[in-house]
């Protein structure tokens, strides 16, 4: 079974930041940024929490589904970085978009939450009769704990929100989500902030004792050597058994993180860019969102149209990576 995409919304806030503008405040330069990351603008989120970005999108991909939102059975927000320990997002953007009869649940897969909440999504469609259509929805406010002092890592992330209404169907789909928890110190950031006067007593070791407090730590060799080799391997898996090849598919939507790792996966792949949908350049990093952001700016210029064999690749912190493959 798999599953159609009826409708997709974006939301992006309206402050941009520039390269230039990083040079302000950290040693940097618009050429040095553009050459090693293939980003030349950012948007960032000022007053507009992570459930107002998602809300908004979500309101689009409503609108474009031409559903009624209380025909909604299942509300899952994929984020990182929630406003709230509780409650979730999904059930504040439940509220917000009066999908009165949904279930409603975060999920946290990082930059690979667009590919984990889709295809959990599509498993929820298949084992229960009674869901018409499921919303996913990415959203990221990412600004929030950046190290703005860290040139390496402070350039390459944006905020933002895409989401999708989808219903089953019988259309193509393959999937595959993995992880490897063994790389979980590459790329993190603590949830909790501990008052300095209070000490915490504890048995246990510090697992990421190099990780600044409540900034986000990238190691970035180790992310680069591991995404390199995560994406192409997350469309063979998620091709495996299914007789589809790379030829057979007509764009690549892959997460947006650094234009020097998708030109490596295409090699890997054997694919030419011209079949990867690009939109880190104004965009940067998005997280969970890059994936569907891109997928939802390709749709609306008419890149994408239905029938084509779409392959979304991923991979993000946990460490988490992940293949769909599906008919638009």
């Amino acid at each position: 079974m798999g599953i159609s995409i009826l409708g997709m919304g974006s939301y992006v806030p309206e402050q941009r930041l520039t390269n230039d503008d990083f040079t302000r405040f950290v040693e940097t330069s618009d050429e040095w940024i553009r050459t090693r990351t293939g980003i030349a603008e950012r948007r960032m989120a000022g007053w507009e929490p992570t459930w107002y970005m998602g809300t908004q999108a979500a309101l689009r991909a409503v609108e474009r589904a031409g559903i009624d939102p209380a025909d909604i059975g299942l509300v899952i927000s994929c984020t990182a970085t929630s406003d709230f320990h509780t409650p979730s997002m999904a059930s504040v953007i439940q509220n917000k978009i009066n999908a009165v009869n949904a279930a409603a649940f975060d999920m946290n897969a990082a930059c690979t939450g667009f590919v984990y909440g889709l295809d959990t999504a599509r498993r929820f469609l298949e084992t229960d009769d009674r869901l018409k259509y499921v919303l996913v929805v990415a959203n990221e406010a990412l600004s929030r704990f950046l190290d703005f002092t860290d040139r390496s890592s402070c350039i390459l992330f944006g905020d933002g929100a895409a989401a999708a209404v989808v219903e089953k169907s019988g259309k193509l789909y393959s999937s595959r989500l993995c992880s490897d928890g063994s790389g979980a110190g590459y790329l993190c950031a603590r949830a909790m902030q501990v008052a300095p006067e209070i000490k915490v007593e504890s048995d246990f070791a510090d697992e990421f004792p190099d990780m600044p407090l409540h900034k986000l730590y990238q190691d970035g060799k180790a992310v680069y050597k591991f995404a390199t080799a995560a994406l192409p391997r997350s469309f063979e898996l998620a091709a495996e058994g299914t007789g589809i090849t790379k030829d057979d598919i007509d764009y690549f939507i892959p997460h947006q993180a650094n234009i020097r790792i998708i030109e490596t996966a295409a090699k890997k792949l054997g694919a030419p860019m011209e079949k990867f949908i690009i939109t880190l350049d104004h965009y940067g990093n998005t997280s969970s969102v890059s994936i569907p952001l891109a997928l939802c700016e390709a749709i609306e210029k008419g890149t994408i149209q239905r029938g084509m064999k779409l392959a979304l690749i991923g991979f993000g912190a946990g460490l988490t990576y992940g293949g769909i493959i599906l008919e638009y």
